[in-house]
């Protein structure tokens, strides 16, 4: 995009003779108004002579030898130019070629002195001061629009209504409340008063963020908040209250001591409107109501998001990988898994985290807070996604299914271990005994160091595993748990539950490989199979009858 300065840049022809003429002339008057006091005489008479000069007419001859000066003309929009490189410049405003890129964060220029220029965004470089209040600007034009602010001077006035204004683009901007013009973003179709908002909006969009803290690696998409976050580094408090003396580090901060304070949480606002919305809360009102579904909200904008939800619409894209998003909020934390930034930290243990809610459930695991608790067995659990799994042992849901054997499970790691067991799959080997193991390695390990880390605070009796002490537990409490939704039977373990369901349900899932038998339970093919064997039924395990199987076979 070419900004109208860099448009007027390109398309400025050389100076002529005859303006160059005309602009020392004007110097010389000047300077000759500065000097010292001469007799009023002279002073008419270098007068009238000057003004003879500047009045008189210009010849045609040297108009047309003007113009001929100007032989190349574009054949886009016809503007004539001097030179050749003159017209190369131009002519990219029409192609939309930008040669020259930021080699920091590769930004696009028409010309290579716009690059020099926005460099100083990067290095910070600020050449041109001012010698009233020392303020420096990264650009020229930015210490001519300052001075203004010093003599206060107003040479821009509006042609309809007669107002003044100190710079162009005030005028420019107070135009648009007569023709009533506003630029819009393309892609949601948001209006705004200003180009430089809607230039700032876009980044919404597209999640370009030039600027990055070198500090801690954060990126912002305005200079301004880069520097504003610096301030929390560098522990800078600017903004100062002249009646308590109070240092603040933003601005805003500053100001919301003038302002609004809400009498039921006491928050402080600036603006009324801000008031006012926030107010809402407190009193329930939701005005902005969805068409669609009925659903109420506080204000306009919410509602707006809201919609996404049943358009499908999604604005917000990845420039990385392309992935579309409905919010901007949800393109934001996508950035990361791309960039690998992990601003937060855990002052406790040090671990970074990519995003503010994954260090707050963090600390959970050092505070010991459990905020989650089972409405049916009371058990209480520092994540929501716990207790929804713990949920299942209770309502008996399996939603995750075996492709291979139909199996049901009510973890999605189950299941997966459970895959091993048919792909063979056994990705963890032990250092000790060279066992490989197709889930908890953990476990294993334990048959070797004869650990038991988990006690019951009851007996003080040990166990392997956590699943085993809580079975335990329940001895005690005598509490049972799981009931069962078609007759009301309580159980103690889910397990046991599993089995007496399928009285109601005739479900068999177990069958004999040698006659194809069916079993609802596995004790009871255990008993058939010693049938095959050619051995008394008792209660002994498969794993037994074959090592007796084998053993008869060694004595014949």
């Amino acid at each position: 995009m070419v900004t109208a300065a860099e448009e007027r840049d390109h398309s400025e022809p050389e100076p002529k003779r005859d303006q160059v003429n005309c602009v020392s002339s004007a110097v010389a008057v000047k300077q000759y108004q500065g000097g010292r006091k001469k007799d009023s005489q002279s002073r008419r008479k270098n007068k009238k002579k000057h003004n003879n000069v500047e009045h008189q007419p210009t010849p045609d001859s040297e108009c047309k030898s003007d113009k001929s000066k100007k032989s190349l003309k574009c054949d886009v929009c016809g503007k004539a130019y001097k030179y050749n490189y003159e017209m190369e410049r131009h002519y990219r405003i029409h192609t939309g070629e930008k040669p020259f890129s930021c080699k920091t964060c590769g930004k696009m220029f028409v010309r290579s002195g716009s690059v020099a220029k926005h460099m100083r965004i990067h290095t910070g470089e600020k050449p041109y001061s001012c010698k009233v209040c020392g303020k420096s600007f990264i650009q020229k034009n930015g210490l001519t629009v300052h001075m203004i602010t010093h003599t206060g001077e107003k040479r821009h006035h509006c042609e309809i209504c007669g107002k003044m204004f100190a710079h162009s683009n005030g005028l420019l901007r107070h135009k648009k409340i007569h023709t009533s013009e506003k630029p819009y973003c393309k892609t949601c179709g948001k209006t705004f008063p200003l180009r430089s908002l809607l230039l700032m909006h876009t980044k919404r969009h597209t999640g370009e963020k030039p600027y990055h803290c070198k500090t801690c690696g954060k990126m912002f998409t305005r200079n301004s908040h880069l520097k504003e976050h610096i301030r929390i580094h560098t522990g800078e408090k600017p903004y100062h209250c002249k009646t308590c003396g109070n240092a603040f580090r933003y601005r805003t901060h500053l100001l919301r001591k003038k302002y609004l304070k809400c009498d039921v949480c006491g928050k402080v606002f600036r603006y009324n409107y801000e008031m006012t919305r926030h107010y809402r809360i407190h009193t329930g009102e939701k005005p902005f109501s969805c068409t669609i579904c009925g659903k109420g909200f506080v204000c306009n904008s919410s509602l707006g998001k809201h919609r996404r939800a049943h358009t499908g619409e999604k604005p917000y894209s990845c420039t990385t990988c392309g992935k579309m998003f409905a919010y901007n909020s949800d393109l934001l934390m996508h950035l990361k898994t791309h960039t690998g930034e992990k601003p937060y930290h855990c002052k406790i243990c040090g671990k970074m985290f990519g995003y503010s809610s994954s260090l707050f459930k963090h600390m959970r695991m050092h505070t010991g807070e459990k905020p989650y608790h089972c409405k049916t067995c009371g058990k209480v659990f520092g994540y929501s996604s716990s207790l929804l799994k713990h949920m299942r042992m209770h309502t008996g849901v399996k939603q995750y299914h075996c492709k291979t054997c139909g199996k049901s499970f009510s973890r999605d790691s189950m299941l997966a271990e459970h895959i091993r067991t048919h792909t063979g799959e056994k990705p963890y080997g032990c250092k000790t005994c060279g066992k490989i193991c197709n889930n908890s390695l953990s476990k294993h390990i334990r048959t070797h160091t004869g650990g038991k880390p988990f006690s019951c605070t009851i007996c003080g009796k040990m166990f392997k595993r956590s699943s085993h002490l809580t079975e335990h537990i329940m001895t005690h409490t005598g509490e049972k748990c799981c009931s069962c939704p078609t007759c009301g039977k309580m159980f103690a373990y889910n397990r046991d539950l599993l089995k007496h369901s399928r009285s109601h349900t005739g479900e068999k899932p177990y069958h004999c490989k040698t006659c194809g038998k069916v079993f609802g339970y596995s004790s009871s093919l255990f008993k058939h199979m010693r049938v095959h064997a050619g051995l008394k039924p008792s209660h002994k395990t498969w794993k037994n009858i074959q090592k007796e199987r084998e053993r008869a076979v060694h004595e014949v």
